[in-house]
């Protein structure tokens, strides 16, 4: 199988992380990379041993060595590489949010469509072991159909000031907007949602801290949605989410902040993450290296992604956007409904 030649936009903290683990798959070559910033250009080159280093992305896309682009730039700047990447005739991975604009959204697909190209959404989750084993246990007796879901997600307070750019929803939600998507196995119907601000100012007012968000399947399935950036940077606990869905015939369910690796000492407790990006042996592993392995193996043998679908994307943004529109109104949102605020 040929290796799939790779350009990365963007080397911010999850870029880097596309870089380090793009470097160690056997089956992808990272080409060349594109960041505005010349001294993480030349860091990211000299420590991955990339040759061709980039500050424009019209460049980096017209390169005719490259089959991919990861797109891994802020939310807002998705849509344009995006297009030129596909009409240029790349596949293209697009980091979640694939944008928080449901137009946008339905552009890349349209877009995708029209160039042949394969367009893939971030969304890794799907390829956590521990949220693949429950989509099984769905579509077997185990669990069966849902009725109901709960999925909460909660981050250090202090990536607050980073992440408060855009609402919640988009930057913290949108992965359990996808899982539950995955799970229902259909479209949301509608959604209320309930947002409080700790920090009542400016940017942080627009996106709340803490944000709830119950959804309505048209098959019936419920499900309740928690995200939050409050966990004390002190806790030490750099991931706490947990999930249960009840099916017809079964329940799953796990919670990740007491249980897996802890490290104890004079500094308190740790809990790191090790299932979405770490190292190992020198090497990159978990569901982000799962989910570019699955890519590059798509694109190779010219296959139709079945593990992620960016049609669910771009529903998953039209029901982000709804939660945000209910966040601000205090109104229960239809899908079909337009609400302007």
């Amino acid at each position: 199988m040929n290796k799939v030649r790779v350009g990365i936009h963007g080397l911010g903290r999850w870029g880097m992380c596309h870089l380090e683990a793009f470097s160690s798959l056997g089956t992808a070559e990272v080409v060349a990379i594109c960041d505005s910033s010349p001294e993480r250009l030349e860091r990211a080159g000299k420590e991955y041993g990339v040759a061709n280093l980039i500050s424009s992305a019209d460049e980096l896309i017209q390169r005719d060595d490259i089959d991919l682009i990861s797109v891994v730039t802020f939310e807002s700047h998705h849509l344009e590489p995006t297009l030129k990447a596909l009409q240029s005739g790349k596949h293209v991975l697009v980091e979640k949010p694939v944008t928080t604009r449901p137009d946008e959204a339905k552009a890349m697909q349209e877009a995708a469509a029209a160039s042949g190209r394969l367009l893939f959404p971030g969304h890794l989750l799907r390829f956590d072991p521990r949220y693949a084993a429950i989509k099984e246990a769905v579509l077997s007796d185990r669990v069966g159909a849902p009725v109901s879901m709960y999925l909460k997600r909660s981050r250090e307070h202090y990536l607050f000031e980073t992440f408060q750019r855009v609402h919640t929803v988009f930057e913290l939600m949108i992965h359990d907007i996808d899982l539950a998507i995955w799970y229902a196995g259909c479209r949301v119907r509608s959604v209320k949602a309930y947002g409080r601000s700790v920090t009542d100012s400016g940017a942080a007012s627009a996106s709340p801290e803490v944000l709830w968000a119950n959804l309505e399947f048209e098959n019936g399935a419920l499900a309740v949605l928690q995200s939050s950036w409050m966990t004390p940077d002190q806790a030490g606990v750099e991931i706490a989410d947990a999930i249960e869905v009840i099916g017809r015939s079964g329940i799953a369910h796990f919670e990740t902040s007491n249980s897996g690796l802890q490290f104890w000492n004079g500094q308190g407790r740790l809990t790191p993450d090790t299932n979405i990006h770490a190292k190992l042996h020198g090497q990159s592993v978990g569901c982000l290296r799962e989910q570019l392995t699955y890519i590059c193996r798509c694109i190779s043998r010219g296959e139709d992604p079945v593990v992620i679908s960016f049609a669910d994307a771009v529903h998953g943004v039209e029901v982000a956007d709804a939660i945000a529109k209910s966040c601000a109104t205090g109104r229960e949102v239809v899908l079909a409904e337009s609400i302007e605020i």
